[in-house]
């Protein structure tokens, strides 16, 4: 799991390397990096909305 995470964060951020991009899709599960994906993006929503009340404060 924690590979599907590092994979999913360095998509986020644009940092992925192609060599590693292919393996994760003839590899990896398609559910568990959605899993991951939807989480990571819920989480850094809620990671900015957060930060945009305590600044309105």
């Amino acid at each position: 799991m924690w590979g599907v995470i590092k994979s999913v964060l360095a998509a986020f951020f644009g940092v992925q390397k192609e060599r590693r991009r292919r393996e994760d899709f003839e590899q990896g599960r398609p559910l568990a990096f959605i899993a991951v994906g939807v989480a990571m993006g819920l989480l850094f929503v809620v990671a900015v909305a957060a930060l945009a009340i305590a600044v309105a404060r």
